[in-house]
């Protein structure tokens, strides 16, 4: 049996008094797509911003491919976040640059790749999202579908061992979701590792290995989309997949 990529071990987060995550653990598997779904409050972006980092965790153990990332310096962080990637709800493009520009600056600036490098890797990315044509075009001129697949392409040209979602169709009209979806597809049908806070409950269907279900700050079952979504046995996962079923 080999050992998880990622392994969530007794996580907490605390906000002053409010205890956003309590005693959170979990494995992801090198290759695994694991979504995270809930009702909103219920802890899922703090808890992928946790295991990444970019929120601190109050308590606990965030084991990265045998690191625990709570004990790393900020410095150490920086190295292992080459790994990481992040794409968040509202694309975080820099407008000021061309789409090319903003894929290129992060290989250049971390992994110290020349320009040629970094261009040959980020229209490589580019072309996997069906964007090569917008290059040189601005941020500001693309649709939300588009930026989100450019900033998908980005977080894929640091050549990543894993890619974190956070809900990244919920800033996109209704007409640009498909789009965004089909790409994420593609690259679960590859052997991208990923980590899927969504409310797209077909996309997590089909796309899922494990499916972890939160409510009130805590995984309340963890199960393959199959079972969670035909019988759920926790009360809460049954109150909530009624729902949203019934939708």
């Amino acid at each position: 049996m080999t050992n998880p990529l990622i392994a969530v071990k007794h996580l907490k987060k605390t906000f002053e008094k409010n205890e956003v995550l309590k005693d959170i653990n979990g494995e992801i598997n090198a290759g695994q797509v694991v979504c995270i779904i809930g009702p909103s409050g219920s802890g899922k972006s703090t808890l992928l911003r946790c295991i990444n980092q970019l929120e601190r965790p109050t308590s606990g153990i965030v084991d990265f491919d045998g690191t625990d990332l709570v004990q790393e310096s900020d410095q150490d962080l920086a190295k292992l976040g080459e790994k990481i990637g992040m794409v968040f709800q509202n694309f975080n493009l820099f407008p000021n640059m061309s789409v090319i520009s903003n894929l290129k600056l992060a290989p250049m600036r971390v992994k110290g790749l020349s320009d040629e490098e970094a261009t040959k890797i980020g229209m490589k990315y580019l072309t996997s999202v069906g964007l090569a044509d917008k290059a040189e075009a601005y941020p500001n001129s693309l649709s939300g579908g588009q930026k989100q697949r450019v900033a998908i392409a980005r977080a894929l040209a640091m050549e990543p061992q894993v890619l974190f979602f956070d809900e990244p169709t919920s800033a996109l009209d209704p007409e640009n979701v498909g789009e965004v979806l089909k790409v994420m597809k593609t690259l679960a049908d590859g052997t991208m590792t990923m980590v899927v806070v969504t409310h797209e409950m077909n996309f997590a269907k089909q796309v899922s290995d494990e499916i972890w279900f939160m409510a009130d700050g805590v995984i309340q079952e963890k199960n393959t989309p199959a079972e969670l979504f035909t019988n759920p046995q926790n009360p809460k996962t049954q109150d909530f997949i009624g729902k949203v079923l019934a939708d």
